[in-house]
């Protein structure tokens, strides 16, 4: 299995425009630019990238090169349920899942009573993801699920569009690849996660991702089997929150998995063009046998248009 669409299921919804959207008709909020809730990471110079027998290859990880950043600022957190309604009521933006009308669920995250009444659409060979009419934001596991609990916790079915149009409001944007990946490792050189080598270290789960059988039993040792709360686990060195698993992140970079064998590596931006966009972190549906992308150097892509139940976003200045 190349772990691929297990990541991310691909919308490829018809009649979806270009990422090139203008947002002016947003208008900023009055915090907008704000640096509450962020952390400052400094300038410098880290090594991106990973390599050896656990990388996807096809994806890009490596090789592993020097990148230098200047200063910038990012979320400490993935931004929350509570955070994404206030945007909502103080603009009235609909997102993309509510537009179109369905977005895709893990299978286990729809109620059983829904599964067993409701007629379910699969994506082709994984039968785990599921096309499901009326979810979005507000419902995560479509009809009969609600966000009323989840005030904290980040949140998904958000397309990139999405993401971008929430972070014009907020005076901010979308990370780089590269500035996620420097701040997601806390200043610890080519780590394997944002606090070290081990998984879990101590026998202590320091993030939220599949225990058990994937994809037929969850056994949430780690506290969730879902989505958990944007502040859960300890921060990095940096006091980023959940860099690893929860939810997959979206950056403002194209995807590419060889662009960066011979662009400059200073403040790099990703290629001009693509059909994806780089989403990195995993997410709570990740385990080894099938998709470890929560290592800190892994990456996968979405398209623009594409929303899920296991992806969301945070906002650098």
């Amino acid at each position: 299995m190349d772990g691929k669409s297990c990541c991310s299921p691909r919308a490829n919804r018809e009649g979806t425009p270009t990422d090139s959207v203008s947002f002016g008709h947003i208008a900023k909020s009055t915090h907008a630019g704000s640096k509450v809730g962020m952390a400052e990471i400094p300038a410098g110079t880290f090594l991106m990238g990973a390599e050896g027998p656990e990388t996807w290859e096809a994806d890009g990880e490596g090789p592993v090169r020097e990148v230098t950043l200047d200063a910038f600022w990012i979320d400490r957190c993935c931004v929350s349920n509570a955070e994404f309604e206030n945007f909502v009521n103080e603009t009235g933006y609909q997102t993309e899942a509510e537009k179109f009308g369905w977005s895709f669920v893990f299978i286990n995250q729809i109620p059983k009573a829904h599964r067993k009444s409701a007629p379910i659409e699969t994506v082709m060979g994984l039968n785990w993801w599921v096309r499901v009419q009326k979810a979005d934001w507000r419902k995560p596991g479509g009809p009969g699920t609600n966000i009323r609990k989840l005030s904290d916790h980040p949140v998904v079915h958000v397309s990139w569009r999405d993401a971008m149009a929430y972070a014009h409001w907020a005076g901010k944007r979308l990370p780089t690849e590269a500035e996620w990946e420097r701040a997601a490792r806390g200043n610890l050189e080519q780590a394997r996660y944002p606090w070290g080598d081990e998984l879990t270290p101590g026998g202590k789960h320091r993030c939220n991702i599949w225990q058990g059988t994937f994809p037929d039993c969850d056994t949430g040792e780690d506290g969730y089997t879902s989505t958990a709360p944007a502040k859960s686990f300890r921060a990095n060195d940096f006091g980023l929150y959940q860099v690893s698993g929860n939810v997959w992140e979206w950056t403002g970079d194209w995807f590419s998995a060889d662009w960066h064998h011979k662009a400059q590596m200073t403040n790099p931006k990703g290629p001009e063009f693509g059909t994806g966009k780089v989403i990195r972190g995993g997410s709570y549906l990740c385990h080894e046998s099938y998709c470890n992308r929560y290592r800190v150097g892994a990456r996968t892509n979405n398209t623009p248009d594409s929303s899920t139940c296991h992806t969301g976003f945070r906002c650098a200045l």
